[in-house]
């Protein structure tokens, strides 16, 4: 229990994909101009992630060095494939926002970056917590950085109006100038927490 909480957190926090180990920016600053948005690519690429780290992680030992690449594209376009179909018959609007971002996620260097460097060493009892941890690292921030966004750049949050009707919208935070200033925020504040708890 105890090493499945370490590698749990671990992708929280310690090696957080945007903000400790800086990749799978692209989408992340696209995607963000809504927290609806947010949370739907977060909770799509832990899906992707989580099923195919446990795939890979399966039959590690039955995939030749030779191939390893492909079948890792393969497996990853396949569980891609489900979310998006899924988006687009259950949640068209999401779908339609997030446009070529999802279907992107078969090359994002997160999960390419954790089926190589984790999935394709580790038993399915420490990939599960690893998936999990980096999925929902993921979904946090992206999470957070879209409530900030949203709520200055709107003044709304989920379509709800937040702040008063007296509040005039920064319409910075909606182009991407404004998300690249909001992730700087994040990494900041995590840099401060992590020193602070050291």
């Amino acid at each position: 229990m105890k090493q499945f909480i370490r590698i749990f957190t671990n992708g929280l926090i310690n090696e957080n994909p945007l903000l400790a180990l800086m990749i799978g920016l692209c989408s992340s600053l696209a995607v963000t101009t809504t927290v609806e948005n947010g949370i739907g690519m977060g909770l799509s690429m832990t899906f992707v992630l989580l099923m195919s780290e446990a795939v890979i992680s399966l039959f590690r030992k039955f995939i030749p060095d030779s191939v390893r690449i492909p079948v890792f594209i393969i497996v990853i376009a396949a569980f891609t494939t489900i979310i998006d179909y899924v988006l687009k018959a259950w949640f068209p609007d999401l779908s339609k926002a997030m446009g070529v971002f999802i279907p992107l996620i078969v090359v994002n260097c997160i999960i390419m970056g954790r089926v190589e460097g984790f999935a394709s060493k580790k038993p399915l009892s420490a990939v599960v917590p690893d998936a999990l941890g980096m999925g929902l690292g993921y979904t946090w921030v992206l999470a957070g950085i879209s409530v900030v966004r949203e709520l200055l750049g709107s003044g709304a949050i989920l379509g709800y109006q937040v702040l008063p009707d007296s509040f005039s919208p920064i319409l910075f935070f909606t182009l991407p100038p404004g998300g690249f200033f909001v992730f700087a925020l994040f990494i900041s504040l995590n840099l401060f927490l992590k020193r602070r708890i050291s």
